[in-house]
């Protein structure tokens, strides 16, 4: 859906702000960009929508170099959420968020009708929330906003630039579920810029590490913490590298005993994150917990200790496969 052939940014001042990038991003997938400040992955993602414009190479979305696109007609057909949100200030909420359609020329009732759709589907509800402005709203709800507006006229690709950067951890860490949730349901193509390790793990099919100007690796979040490819991969996942893999390990009934009598109070579905078994065994006075199949709590299919968790995370060593890189890094290796 979205490629990036050979492309290069360089400033008049001489400054290469990416060098040589080359990688791909598949339809239906979540991609996050992740990197300190200044390596690059804003620009890349900016040069989708063409905010910015590059020096060489080509950005191809759906098959077609996005520079031979009328850059407003493309911005139309692309979501765009920002940290800051960038609502309009004078427009409600409903209003707001049938910005695109109404660009796009829907009658008024349409647009606002999808704009309450979407305002559902983000957890806000439109009779209640509609009516208001930006400034009678919380920081989350807001965000919830700004994403309801870029799906609005139900675009390909969403672009995510720090989206959940401006609200505290607790919310933060509440929308990043809530996404997760809503890209189930809607499968968009999405670039995701992000300076936080965990959120790039948490939200990503596949994480860009950025180095400067360009990615040091482009893999699975459990391929890039359990087998870095490069120092500098290493060093940027850093030494707890391991204790993150838990968020992207899952379950399987390999690492199960059987279930004892009296069966465990504490119950987690197969499809857990190694992460929230070992939060629940920590928690549970008996050091064992009992799992059931997902979606049918009344299916035992066996109990969990610690050594259970050890072998799952030695399970999933064994199947990491070879790390990948971005195919220009591969190419100047």
């Amino acid at each position: 859906m979205i490629r990036f052939e050979h492309v290069t940014k360089r400033y008049a001042d001489g400054t290469t702000a990416v060098d040589d990038l080359s990688f791909e991003v598949a339809e239906g997938e979540l991609v996050t960009l992740v990197g300190p400040s200044g390596c690059g992955k804003t620009t890349t993602m900016k040069m989708v929508n063409r905010l910015v414009e590059p020096t060489s190479g080509r950005v191809l979305l759906g098959g077609e170099d996005v520079a031979a696109v009328d850059p407003v007609r493309l911005r139309r057909t692309i979501g765009y959420v920002i940290q800051q949100v960038g609502l309009f200030p004078h427009r409600t909420v409903l209003d707001n968020t049938a910005t695109v359609p109404a660009l796009l020329g829907w009658k008024k009732a349409k647009a606002r009708e999808r704009a309450a759709e979407l305002l559902d589907l983000v957890g806000l509800d439109p009779a209640v929330h509609g009516h208001r402005y930006p400034e009678q709203l919380s920081g989350g709800q807001r965000q919830r906003v700004g994403v309801a507006r870029a799906l609005a006229a139900d675009p390909p690709v969403l672009l995510m630039d720090e989206p959940f950067g401006a609200v505290d951890p607790v919310v933060r860490e509440r929308l990043q579920s809530e996404f997760l949730n809503l890209q189930a349901t809607v499968r968009k193509t999405v670039l995701l810029v992000t300076h936080d390790l965990a959120e790039a793990v948490r939200l990503g099919d596949r994480i860009a590490v950025y180095g400067q100007g360009r990615i040091e690796q482009f893999d699975t979040p459990a391929r890039v913490l359990g087998a870095p490819a490069t120092p500098y991969v290493a060093d940027f996942v850093g030494a707890d590298r391991a204790l993150r893999r838990l968020a992207v390990t899952a379950l399987a009934e390999a690492e199960l005993d059987p279930v004892p009598e009296p069966v465990p109070p504490t119950a987690l579905p197969l499809d857990s994150s190694l992460q929230e078994a070992l939060a629940a065994l920590l928690q549970d006075d008996a050091g064992r917990i009992a799992v059931h199949a997902p979606g049918d709590p009344a299916r035992l299919l066996g109990s969990l200790t610690a050594d259970g968790v050890h072998r799952a995370l030695r399970r999933a060593s064994r199947e990491l496969g070879p790390a990948e890189l971005g195919p220009a890094d591969l190419s100047s290796r």
